[in-house]
C-alpha cells in the first residue's frame, strides 16, 4: 500500500514511527528514579486528585515501619511490557520522583504481563530489602502471595492504575488511579454527541481479568442505554489492550459487520490498531468509521488533529508524584485515604491541537 496516497496514511506512518521510537525508550531495571501535581507542561500534565474521601490508612493503623526515603529502598513492581506510551510514561515517573526526591535506592522490575513473573518480582524486591513497594498490578486478582509477602513484613504497598480485591489497609495501604467507570461514561458522552446519537458500535475490550476492562465496559454501556437509545453496540471482542491485536480484531469485526459506524476502544493502543484495519478495509477513519477511546497518547492526540479521530478519555499514567507523596504523609504519620482518584482530562477536536503537549 503506497503510504503516501493520502494525508491519514501519512499521519498514520508517522505514529507509527513515533510509537516504535518511544517504545525504544523503555528502560528497565535497577535505578532511582517526577513531575509536579496538577499543572501542564510541555513534558506534559501531572496527575492532580480528584476524591479522596472515605475510609483512610496510617502509618499506626497499618502497622509499618517509619522510614526515611533518603535512607530508603523503595521497590516499583510494573505489570506489563514498555512497549506502549503509558508504561513507558509510568515507569519514567516513578523513576524520575524517586531521583528528585533523593531516595536511596529504587529497584524496578517488570512483570513482562505474566503473573506469576510479578509475584516473583515482589517477593523478590523484598529479599532484596524493599522497605515500601509500589505496585501497578497485572490483574485485579492473584497477586496474594506477594501482597501477603510484604504483609508478613508489614511492609506498605501502594498500588496504582488497577485496583486488586483486597483489602486497603489491611493487604494493601491504598489505590491511586483513575475512576475508570466514569471514563467508560465520558467516552459514551463524546460518541453519542459526535456520532449524533445515532451509530453501530463495536467494542475493543482490555484484558480480562482486570478492574479496568470490567469498569470501563460497565460505564460505556450503561451510559449508552440511558442515554442513546439510538446508539447499538452490534459487536465487542477483546483486544488485550494492545495495538496489533486491536488492528486483527477490528479486521475480523468489519468483516462480519460491515455496517459498524463506530469504534469505543478501552485504550488508545487498540484505536490506533482499530484505526489501521479501518485504513485496510478501504474506509476513512474518523469519518466513514469514527474512533473513541481511553488513555490520552501522543499518538491518539495527534491523529484526532488529522481529523482521522474522534476523541480520547485521559488516563493520566504519571503517578511518581503522587505515589511518593502519598507514601510520605504515610510515614510521616498521617492518614491518607484508601481509594485516591485522580483527575482525568479529555481530548477532542475543539481542543487536540492546544493540548497535544499535554499527552504522552
Amino acid at each position: 500500500m503506497n503510504l503516501h496516497a493520502t494525508p491519514i496514511l501519512k499521519s498514520l506512518a508517522c505514529a507509527a514511527v513515533l510509537g516504535f521510537a518511544l517504545t525504544g525508550c523503555t528502560n528497565t531495571g535497577t535505578t532511582t528514579g517526577g513531575s509536579g501535581g496538577g499543572s501542564e507542561t510541555p513534558e506534559g500534565t501531572q496527575q492532580s486528585v480528584a476524591s479522596s474521601e472515605g475510609p483512610t490508612c496510617s502509618i499506626e493503623d497499618y502497622g509499618a515501619e517509619k522510614i526515611d526515603l533518603k535512607d530508603a529502598v523503595v521497590g516499583f513492581s510494573q505489570s506489563e511490557k514498555e512497549d506502549n506510551p503509558f508504561r513507558i510514561a509510568e515507569t519514567q515517573s516513578i523513576k524520575d520522583e524517586a531521583e528528585k526526591l533523593g531516595v536511596k535506592k529504587l529497584i524496578t522490575t517488570n512483570a513482562q504481563s505474566t503473573l506469576s513473573k510479578q509475584i516473583s518480582d515482589i517477593q523478590d524486591m523484598i529479599s532484596q530489602g524493599a522497605q515500601a513497594l509500589i505496585v501497578a498490578p497485572l490483574n485485579s486478582d492473584g497477586l496474594e502471595p506477594a501482597l501477603q509477602a510484604a504483609r508478613d513484613k508489614n511492609i506498605p504497598v501502594i498500588t496504582i492504575d488497577r485496583k486488586v480485591n483486597a483489602t486497603p489497609c489491611e493487604d494493601y495501604v491504598t489505590f491511586l488511579g483513575s475512576n475508570f467507570v466514569e471514563q467508560g461514561k465520558r467516552a459514551a458522552d463524546q460518541l453519542i454527541e459526535g456520532t449524533g446519537g445515532k451509530a453501530k458500535v463495536a467494542i475493543l475490550l482490555g484484558s480480562s481479568g482486570n478492574a479496568v476492562t470490567t469498569d470501563r465496559t460497565k460505564g460505556f454501556k450503561d451510559q449508552v442505554a440511558a442515554e442513546a437509545p439510538d446508539v447499538e453496540i452490534v459487536a465487542e471482542q477483546t483486544g488485550d489492550f494492545a495495538r496489533d491485536k486491536g488492528q486483527s480484531v477490528t479486521e475480523q469485526l468489519l468483516q462480519a459487520n460491515p455496517d459498524i459506524t463506530a469504534i469505543y476502544a478501552e485504550n488508545d493502543e487498540m484505536g490506533l490498531g482499530a484505526q489501521a484495519a479501518i485504513v485496510a478495509a478501504g474506509k476513512t477513519p474518523g469519518e466513514d468509521i469514527q474512533i473513541y477511546s481511553i488513555d490520552g497518547t501522543r499518538n491518539a492526540v495527534e491523529q484526532i488533529t488529522a481529523g482521522s479521530y474522534n476523541g480520547v478519555i485521559e488516563s493520566n499514567p504519571r503517578f511518581g508524584p503522587l505515589a511518593f507523596q502519598t507514601l510520605v504523609d504515610f510515614m510521616d504519620g498521617k492518614p491518607v485515604g484508601q481509594n485516591i482518584i485522580i483527575a482525568d482530562s479529555e481530548y477532542d477536536p475543539s481542543n487536540a491541537a492546544e493540548r497535544v503537549n499535554s499527552a504522552y
